[in-house]
């Protein structure tokens, strides 16, 4: 021990009669964190060998390290000491709520002009518009023009579009619970799902008593031959697929993956929920399993991921134009209808352009977050898409923290962070995390904490603590 080193903690002690040796001793700790005298990684001297210097008894050593250790600024193990931890900075959530922090959300882009564009969009829809037509109840899917601007959206993924089987909906969650409603009164049985799946689907079935049934996957993607005996032994509701920059994943099927996914479904009768939510991120889209199995699947993408999570606007194709109305009444019974503003807004930005210009500025500023996440985090194993505004990153091997106390303990800080058990449904979740690289937060905070959550994952002894 260098009791040079501890001489002031001695002075202190003296000086101080005020406040209990424990906490005096933390705060001294914390002082010579802020200082730079203790450096991350620092031994702190045995208990034993600084009671005898201090003049303290042990006990009152152990519990001052104890308290350091409740405080973040210590770590210590049996057989090998305490270390300093020091400071972990934290960063701000963005509008301090905990739930942003496990939403994917686009980044923001700063560009003033096409902010202005959106905010004259607004104005004329709201200006131009018969506002007492907004303001009274729809039918359900949205008037000729919505649908048929929805056929326009969907045009570079669907093949041969109907507008009488497309309807206008207030976003993919609702698709989803009128979806597994109807089918499952239909049909009865499970819902096939990868081994990770969306979060919200999870939540859904579990709200209405729909059982999930896991298949085994690769990356969030169906294996045939698991699928298939599936279908052959099981009765099944549909199989549900997240095909393209798979959640949390990133991971996008093959188009020979989509045409045996598509055979097995004709063979046996199933039908589809093809839930496309990143579907027009792509700058090159990929054609939907929908043009392989069109009399069996329910195609579903939205404007959250590609415009904004606030515009809960989606479509969902039907399979034929009697299924788009008995779903039409599911939904109406669901939800009663989309909001005529929200529709109105979404189909004036995709008639004039907005649209398409948003999703060209969410994707360019995806590729530089991208970019920089690939900067920070390169000593890890990351799966990412260039046009994705999230990353898998699986913890390196050894590692002993469990990534739901991971994932939690970067949210405090402020960091996107959701563990793989939230989108786990086969109870085997794999030690991984899925990082947002979007939301409001700025490239700079970004990197900060991309720093922070590098720093973490190098010295994975600071959060022993945590450890389950």
């Amino acid at each position: 021990m260098n009791e040079k080193a501890f001489r002031h903690w001695r002075s202190a002690l003296d000086g101080d009669a005020t406040k209990p040796a424990y906490l005096l001793i933390a705060d001294l700790i914390a002082a010579d964190i802020d200082s730079g005298r203790m450096q991350v990684r620092d031994r702190l001297p045995p208990l034993r060998d600084i009671s005898q210097f201090l003049g303290l008894n042990y006990t009152t050593l152990a519990r001052a390290y104890s308290e350091a250790k409740q405080r973040g600024l210590i770590d210590s193990r049996r057989g090998t000491g305490s270390f300093v931890k020091g400071k972990t900075t934290s960063l701000r959530l963005n509008s301090g709520s905990d739930f942003e922090m496990t939403m994917n959300l686009p980044p923001e882009p700063e560009s003033k002009a096409l902010l202005q564009r959106i905010v004259d969009g607004t104005q004329n829809v709201l200006t131009q518009a018969n506002l007492n037509a907004l303001f009274r109840y729809q039918d359900f899917g949205g008037g000729p023009k919505d649908r048929d601007a929805g056929v326009q959206l969907l045009a570079p993924l669907l093949d041969n579009l109907d507008a009488n089987q497309m309807l206008v909906c207030p976003g993919i969650h609702s698709v989803l619970v009128a979806l597994l409603t109807q089918l499952h009164a239909e049909r009865g049985g499970c819902i096939c799902v990868p081994d990770l799946v969306y979060p919200g689907l999870k939540a859904i079935a579990s709200q209405i008593g729909v059982p999930l049934l896991a298949v085994a996957s690769e990356d969030g993607i169906p294996q045939i031959r698991p699928l298939e005996e599936m279908c052959k032994t099981e009765q099944l509701t549909a199989i549900y697929v997240n095909p393209t920059v798979n959640n949390p994943t990133t991971k996008s099927m093959s188009p020979k993956r989509r045409e045996a996914i598509a055979d097995i479904a004709l063979r046996y009768n199933v039908p589809i929920i093809e839930d496309d939510a990143y579907g027009l991120l792509l700058e090159k889209p990929i054609a939907a399993i929908a043009n392989l199995a069109p009399e069996l699947t329910y195609y579903t993408t939205g404007l959250a991921k590609c415009f904004g999570a606030g515009l809960r606007t989606a479509y969902l194709y039907a399979p034929t134009r009697l299924l788009a109305q008995r779903t039409a009444g599911a939904f109406r019974a669901l939800s009663v209808m989309a909001s005529p503003v929200t529709t109105a807004l979404a189909t004036r930005w995709i008639e004039d352009g907005t649209l398409q210009e948003m999703t060209h500025a969410i994707r360019a500023e995806s590729r530089e977050r991208q970019r920089l996440a690939l900067q920070h985090l390169a000593d890890f194993r990351l799966q990412t898409h260039p046009d994705a505004f999230h990353l898998w990153l699986h913890l390196p091997g050894g590692y002993t923290a469990n990534p739901s106390v991971l994932a939690a303990h970067f949210r405090t800080k402020g960091i996107s962070v959701v563990s793989s058990a939230g989108f786990c449904t086969n109870n085997d979740p794999p030690d991984a995390i899925r990082l947002c690289l979007g939301g409001a937060v700025s490239r700079s905070e970004l990197e900060e904490s991309l720093r922070l959550l590098s720093d973490t994952l190098q010295h994975p002894s600071h959060l022993s603590g945590m450890v389950l």
